[in-house]
């Protein structure tokens, strides 16, 4: 199909926000933009509405993993929350609280969810740090580095054996939580079965009811690609806001019906904030993908792919590309995968044009018509989302317009504009490393992200964003030109 014929082709209906946004220039040049739409309100506990779920809709299925047979083990909400109570009642009788976390070093399973959602409902943080920290590294340096920050009270792990060199690295003195596999001997090892026998008191009730908006609810940790990897503070708000941002901005998130697929990894606020949040949130059901953007994790994903209907597909631009000869090829995948899509959603990097038009004339070709594909601009500091674009119609590149309830302030730096964001879903510091997080907050309160921002059309503020690159990487040639690295990456990825 040619490009003029895709271009005329209509989009599948979705209700999405109005764009509505003010705009202030002050005399300094500095730019503020916001939503006219209020926040709506809503609960700052996201198990409030676990136990909602459980209630209104008992027998939805919340979450699902393939087993070794290739069979879907499912957990309905019903099912859930009662393991979560029973859980939590299991660990108000650990050595964890508010000063000893949980650390999960596991990868996406049925159990790492139980586990997060348990403390999540007795307001005990938890962080789930990046597998590779364990199973890649040799030193372990990253991971003692976290662990020594973290101070927890209690480890969990899926496979105790794949995990027993790094466990033997970090965990002397500490209880480790695992489903399968005990490890030697010289580690306290409990098995994950004997938190769901235990019995459930009222203290688990008690300890929901305490729970307060600035009540830290996770801790992730960044990449570290700069330097050791430094503990973002989430807040039940931070997180909860952000839920509730997302759902204002995208209103069919709450329409019965609401399915995932997704390998992202919960160590990771796009995968363990954005996407599993908005599965609870919204009463949705959550289908966790074992596979990857590899050569051999994408044939995993195609599998999964081809057993699920989706609603919204979330991805990475390189998990798209790579999908893409696979649904050429096979007319019955794209027929199932777009049956119920409503919108395919990409963060993490830039999406290449060529990828995003490749993907509507699979959606044109299939069902006669374009599917909204959706992204915004975000950080492991906004928990994770401050702008979105939500419109049919847009293009690669294009970031959107801040949330409801999110101020961006745009501030002239080098010759281009600084995006800091102010807002409930703002996080309030990195954890034990405060000298770190007075240089990152402006002295009006805005989270200074070294992102640059550009407007689409700088006389209509409704187009929105499209980024322009960091400005901690440009620098200036002994011309006094500046050289803008990130938008020159992207030329060079795009040339190559």
């Amino acid at each position: 199909m040619i490009a003029s014929e895709i271009n005329k082709t209509g989009f599948k209906k979705v209700n999405t926000i109005k764009i509505d946004i003010e705009k202030e220039l002050r005399p300094d040049g500095v730019v503020l933009l916001r939503s006219a739409i209020q926040l709506d309100p809503h609960p700052y506990r996201l198990t409030e509405r676990l136990v909602h779920w459980a209630a209104v809709a008992p027998g939805r299925i919340f979450i699902g993993r393939k087993n070794e047979s290739g069979d879907w083990i499912t957990l309905t909400y019903d099912e859930t929350f009662a393991r979560v109570k029973s859980i939590a009642q299991a660990l108000l009788q650990k050595n964890v609280s508010a000063e000893r976390p949980i650390a999960i070093l596991s990868e996406n399973s049925i159990e790492h969810a139980l586990m997060a959602l348990a403390a999540l409902h007795i307001g005990v943080p938890y962080s789930a740090i990046t597998p590779a920290y364990s199973l890649r590294s040799t030193d372990f340096e990253k991971l003692r580095h976290v662990i020594g920050l973290l101070t927890p009270g209690l480890i969990f792990v899926q496979d105790a054996k794949k995990y027993e060199r790094a466990l033997q690295a970090v965990a002397k003195g500490v209880e480790v939580v695992g489903t399968l596999n005990p490890p030697s001997a010289d580690i306290e090892f409990t098995h994950f079965k004997e938190l769901l026998q235990t019995p459930v008191t009222d203290d688990v009730e008690n300890a929901f009811k305490v729970i307060e908006p600035g009540t830290i609810a996770k801790i992730l940790f960044t990449s570290g690609s700069t330097g050791l990897p430094k503990g973002v503070i989430n807040t039940h708000q931070n997180i909860s806001a952000n839920w509730q941002q997302i759902t204002q901005t995208f209103p069919f998130l709450k329409e019965e019906g609401l399915e995932f697929i997704d390998w992202l990894p919960w160590n990771h606020t796009f995968g363990g904030n954005h996407n599993f949040g908005l599965t609870v949130y919204n009463g949705g059901s959550l289908y966790i993908d074992d596979g990857n953007p590899t050569p051999n994790g994408i044939m995993i994903t195609v599998a999964n792919l081809k057993e699920r209907k989706p609603t919204v597909y979330f991805n990475v631009p390189k998990g798209f590309e790579d999908l893409i000869p696979y649904f050429k090829k096979d007319k019955e995948l794209c027929g199932q995968f777009f049956s119920n899509l409503r919108m395919l959603f990409y963060a993490g990097a830039g999406m290449p044009q060529h990828v995003w038009d490749a993907w509507e004339q699979l959606a044109v070709a299939t069902i006669g018509k374009k599917v909204l594909i959706g992204t915004g601009l975000g950080c492991t500091e906004a928990c994770p989302s401050a702008l979105f674009a939500s419109e049919p119609g847009g293009f690669a590149g294009w970031l959107g317009v801040p949330v409801p309830g999110l101020e961006l302030k745009l501030v002239p730096t080098g010759g281009k504009l600084e995006a800091r964001y102010r807002g409930k879903n703002i996080f309030p510091g990195y954890w034990r490393q405060p000298e770190l997080t007075s240089k990152v907050f402006d002295e009006e309160g805005f989270y200074c992200t070294g992102d640059a921002l550009k407007f689409v059309d700088e006389n209509d503020a409704g187009r929105g964003m499209i980024f322009d690159g960091r400005i901690a990487e440009d620098f200036k040639l002994n011309t006094g030109t500046w050289v803008s690295v990130g938008n020159l990456r992207a030329q060079m990825i795009a040339a190559g």
